[in-house]
């Protein structure tokens, strides 16, 4: 008799501890990548081993004969005298996603998710960011933007399930640039 009940107890329980699906990242409408293409300066991020400390942040897109997005990351290592860094990813974009969905290879074969969530329509600012919401970047055309664009962008990442404790504001130096 009291197995039906101990069932139904654990039934409840394991549908408690289910999480909940988090709604699909918004993308940006439809991204022009001839004006999407160029210089980028990365005002906030979330990090990784790679770029920790990074100042002086850009991440630089042209288009490839071969169609995929050729991709030059650089940075400088924990201070603006410290020696150039340069990686340099290849973006692929999805098709029928209006070019907002990009798979970002680092290493062949593997491809990162990587998502213009948002793009200014003047092309002066966007936030890419990953489904998974580890990571994210807020960058722009110029390299400093004013505060409050920076608190609406981490508002738009909060509103869509990141947390922004994690980002890091990216310094840029005096020439606003490290190259």
């Amino acid at each position: 008799m009291k197995r039906p009940y101990l069932t139904l107890a654990l039934v409840f329980l394991l549908a408690g501890c289910q999480s909940t699906p988090m709604q699909p990242l918004p993308l940006a409408k439809s991204v022009d990548l001839d004006r999407f293409m160029g210089d980028w300066y990365v005002i906030a991020a979330t990090t990784t081993f790679i770029d920790r400390e990074a100042v002086d942040a850009i991440e630089s897109y042209r288009k490839a004969p071969d169609g995929s997005i050729a991709t030059t990351y650089t940075f400088r290592d924990g201070g603006f005298d410290a020696k150039l860094e340069t990686y340099t990813p290849r973006g692929f974009v999805e098709p029928g996603t209006g070019n907002a969905v990009w798979g970002m290879q680092f290493v062949w074969p593997i491809r990162s998710d990587y998502r213009i969530a948002w793009l200014a329509p003047d092309y002066s600012r966007v936030v890419v960011a990953r489904e998974k919401r580890d990571y994210a970047w807020i960058m722009a055309r110029t390299p400093r933007i004013p505060e409050a664009e920076v608190e609406e962008l981490y508002a738009f990442l909060r509103a869509n399930g990141y947390d922004t404790g994690k980002l890091r504001r990216i310094p840029h130096g005096a020439k606003g640039g490290g190259r």
